[in-house]
């Protein structure tokens, strides 16, 4: 085995450009995240061991160096939990690579894998009550072909729960307005098909015009593709507008994002079944959309709770008998 087999740039190159893009066939937002963790890796090692990116050897980065570079990140970069364990899974992915490409480093890739995720705490999860989503809705003047186009893309990411990227990448080609349905493009290019309403179609026909079936659907004010981070800019704007009518607004934090957890409380509080929404939403795992489930559940037990039937105050110790024993539950508080 030569030198050159054993540094870890050649392993990276073919990891980014033939596995990344190539058999996984991953979105490019992917390819940029897992290209960023590895120059913030290579910076790292080059900092800490004064070796230069092309000089790494693959069994210079151990499950110990890992660690080390997770810790940085959190301490000198701030960077949360949550991002962290993107990086590292990034590195996962990197390490699986080489094991299956070099049999010999089969071993050490499984102490990079041993490597395991930091504890984060669960985001919370947004959404907006139908009240709210209706102010945000009648802000756009629609006397105005730019007002149209916020209204309808608005409009779009709700009906549809699609996220930033999905949205701004939708092309004539896409819409089968006929048959009240749009093709959306996910994570990892997987490709879903999603039920317009009608009130949706009428708004996207007043703002198509006559072009290629590859034009994109949204644009921006000076008439090119309107990118993710324009979504992201037109719903802040929004919210800022419509929180004078809707004072509640100004205490979430909403994103294009938001109006995606909207989507899904909302189709699970009309009865929807949870698969249907997973297909809807273009979910890869079950438990992801179940996480709506569990706040319609909350929200259930709230309403519950409000309507339930009291016990008479008149009625002799009405104390629950679990709650009677005061030394046992002042044990369990002591805990």
């Amino acid at each position: 085995m030569t030198s050159q087999t054993l540094l870890l740039s050649p392993f990276v190159r073919r990891f980014l450009v033939e596995e990344v893009t190539g058999h996984r066939n991953l979105s490019p937002n992917t390819q940029r995240s897992y290209r960023d963790t590895i120059r913030l890796l290579f910076g790292f090692i080059a900092e800490r061991c004064g070796i230069v990116p092309t000089q790494v050897r693959v069994e210079e980065v151990t499950g110990e160096v890992v660690q080390t570079f997770l810790a940085h990140l959190q301490a000198q970069r701030g960077s949360t939990a949550a991002t962290c364990n993107q990086r590292l899974a990034a590195l996962h992915s990197l390490f699986g690579f080489i094991g299956r490409q070099a049999p010999e480093f089969i071993e050490h890739a499984t102490g990079v894998h041993a490597v395991l995720p930091r504890r984060a705490p669960m985001p919370t999860m947004a959404y907006l009550d139908k009240p709210e989503l209706d102010a945000l809705l009648a802000v756009p003047d629609r006397r105005r072909s730019q007002g149209c186009r916020d209204y309808t893309l608005l409009l779009f990411l709700y009906n549809t729960g699609a996220r930033a990227s999905e949205a701004a990448g939708i092309r004539i080609a896409d819409l089968a307005l006929d048959k009240l349905t749009v093709r959306l493009v996910g994570k990892g290019r997987k490709t879903r098909m999603c039920p317009l309403w009608p009130h949706t179609v009428d708004a996207l026909r007043q703002i198509l015009r006559d072009g290629p079936q590859d034009a994109r659907v949204f644009l921006n004010v000076r008439g090119q593709p309107i990118t993710r981070f324009g979504i992201y800019a037109l719903v802040a704007r929004t919210v800022r507008k419509a929180a004078g009518a809707m004072p509640s607004l100004q205490n979430k934090r909403i994103s294009p994002h938001t109006l995606r957890h909207t989507t899904a409380v909302h189709l699970l509080q009309a009865g929807v079944d949870i698969n249907t929404i997973r297909a809807w939403l273009g979910h890869a795992s079950l438990e992801t959309t179940n996480r709506y489930a569990e706040i319609n559940m909350q929200m259930k037990a709230t309403a519950l709770e409000a309507c339930a039937i009291r016990e008479s105050p008149t009625r002799e110790n009405h104390t629950p008998i679990w709650r009677q024993d005061i030394a046992f539950m002042e044990f369990l508080k002591a805990l």
